[in-house]
């Protein structure tokens, strides 16, 4: 894409033919999802309709930040609390694949009921070329299974509407800036949301100390930023891993969990630069975390890896 003012009006003028009748658009609150929502809305008026999941799987504050974001952006949505359903379908489950497969499946069961309701027969996802990419399109092995792509099943009756499907995230970002969607460049968060970010089996319980983590390295990279200690990274979260460590409390042994913090630079996700942190950042990230988190996390770890070979999300 060289003109982000061409695809704008090309797409606005391709997507009545794709979608005859209604839509429903998956909208996760994402730069992809909302950019691809945005389009839609455009282009069909009031035969569109935006859904937001809150599948119990966000990051504090998701759902009221989310809405806020909507509103600002002009896009309608329905907010569809869905968590019961989410860690049920994640119930026992540990390996990565699974999880991502079992989540595409719970989001399309949960969008086929919205269609229904709608009388659509499409679904809207903010599907960009990373996705399919990494999900076996054009590689003979599949990286990981993006859940709005692999995970989708192949019964579902929703035929998908991909308007951003051969867009890279920077290409993304320079459509959005045109929208005029507010914050365009602020991070990625995964569709499957912190279940990719909770090694081993997703529990509320497990989940809610995710994103206790996730919050904290959220408040003090974004801290340190404007106090231009760094520049801003193209990503920065906590992953709760599955591995019990020892640790002092008081004067007391404690049994607890282990986080990893991931801070990376890249442009378009396909490649990516662990970021190194002034040393003052990470002890705030680390204290704050084992605060916070005291007696249930008892050792935080910084992942310097780059991609490749490890992908930015750990699963």
């Amino acid at each position: 894409m060289n003109d982000p003012a061409e695809f704008v009006r090309s797409t606005i003028a391709r997507l009545p033919t794709e979608v005859p009748g209604r839509a429903i658009i998956a909208a996760s609150g994402g730069i992809d999802s909302t950019t691809a929502a945005l389009l839609v809305e455009k282009a069909l008026g009031d035969r569109a309709r935006a859904v937001f999941v809150d599948t119990g799987l966000l990051r504090a504050g998701e759902v009221e930040k989310v809405g806020s974001f909507f509103r600002t952006s002009g896009l309608r949505f329905d907010v569809v609390p869905a968590a019961d359903r989410f860690f049920a379908a994640l119930k026992g489950v540990t390996e990565p694949e699974e999880k991502r497969r079992r989540i595409g499946a719970a989001f399309i069961r949960l969008f086929e009921e919205e269609a229904d309701r709608f009388g659509a027969d499409r679904l809207v996802q903010g599907t960009i070329a990373p996705d399919w990419i990494e999900s076996g399109g054009s590689l003979r092995d599949t990286i990981k299974t993006h859940h709005n792509v692999g995970g989708v099943p192949k019964d579902s009756r929703l035929t998908l509407v991909e308007p951003l499907r051969d867009l890279y995230k920077d290409e993304v970002r320079a459509v959005a800036h045109y929208l005029g969607i507010p914050e365009a460049d602020r991070q990625p968060f995964p569709g499957p949301g912190l279940a990719v970010r909770v090694a081993g089996e997703v529990t509320p319980e497990r989940t809610r100390r995710a994103r206790v983590a996730n919050a904290i390295v959220e408040r003090e990279v974004e801290r340190a930023v404007a106090a231009g200690e760094i520049a801003r990274p193209w990503q920065y979260f906590a992953v709760l891993l599955d591995t019990r460590t020892v640790g002092v409390l008081g004067d007391n042994r404690v049994h607890g969990d282990a986080v990893s913090v991931r801070v990376v630079e890249s442009v378009d996700a396909m490649t990516a630069t662990s970021m190194g942190l002034p040393r003052p950042v990470l002890a705030r990230i680390a204290e704050g975390i084992t605060r916070e988190l005291s007696g249930e996390v008892v050792r935080v770890l910084y992942d310097i890896t780059d991609k490749p070979p490890a992908t930015i999300e750990w699963e």
